[in-house]
């Protein structure tokens, strides 16, 4: 049980990051999208918490590009959702490849983070 609130706390702070990045000038947008990446990561680890890493891995490549790929996908209702700030979020506006490097290199890093946090809870238990 506290492996699942340590990955909430995780994900409020990625996402409070995920945020600021985009107020600050001078840090890339594209930090924006690896802070995305690995709260979908956090998220997934939250809600799959009895599967191993690898699994919570490609369920995020696969769901992050998922949602990259449709943004090629253009109707009025989807695009004005789109254009609310919490479609933003979630769905993005245009598709870029430069996404889906920026989600694989979120991910890496929530994988390891996650490893860490796994291997100071064992460590804690032992």
């Amino acid at each position: 049980m506290k492996k699942k609130i340590i990955y909430i706390i995780t994900t409020i702070i990625i996402i409070i990051l995920g945020l600021l990045s985009r107020e600050i000038k001078g840090i890339p947008l594209f930090m924006g999208d690896i802070f995305w990446a690995m709260m979908v990561f956090f998220i997934l680890a939250f809600i799959f918490f009895n599967k191993n890493s690898s699994f919570i891995f490609i369920l995020s490549i696969i769901i992050t590009y998922i949602i990259e790929i449709t943004q090629l996908y253009h109707r009025p209702w989807i695009d004005n959702f789109r254009k609310t700030s919490i479609g933003h979020i979630l769905l993005g506006q245009g598709f870029l490849w430069s996404d889906l490097a920026a989600y694989l290199a979120g991910i890496i890093i929530g994988y390891f983070i996650k490893k860490f946090i796994d291997n100071k809870m064992e460590e804690s238990y032992s």
